[in-house]
């Protein structure tokens, strides 16, 4: 599976409305621990188990707003349309495939 880019317009039909359990990571092409993160979310996406979509802050100011994204990486998990966990910062696969259980 690959990672879906959100905006405003897609993201209810892409994470409020999916079947499946929903990672969304509000990052900036210009932040370092955002760039580490990428690629631990790409292997999850990869597994297919875990949609993988991805909000750059930059672009969907709109949308990082109605979340209260204040610092980034932000990954926020959503299981039937709603907030199940949040993580903070650069983590490890392991803590983000647990914001589940």
């Amino acid at each position: 599976m690959k990672e879906i880019m959100l905006s405003d317009v897609n993201f209810p039909e892409e994470v409020l409305s999916a079947t499946e359990p929903v990672l969304v990571d509000f990052y900036a092409d210009w932040c370092g621990p955002c760039r580490l993160l990428s690629p631990i979310l790409a292997e999850i996406a990869e597994e297919g188990k875990i949609k993988v979509c991805k909000v750059n802050v930059d672009r969907e100011p709109a949308l990082a707003a109605a979340f209260e994204v204040s610092s980034i990486p932000l990954v926020i998990a959503f299981k039937d349309g709603n907030v199940v966990g949040t993580s903070l910062g650069l983590t490890t696969k392991e803590k983000l495939v647990s914001l589940f259980n």
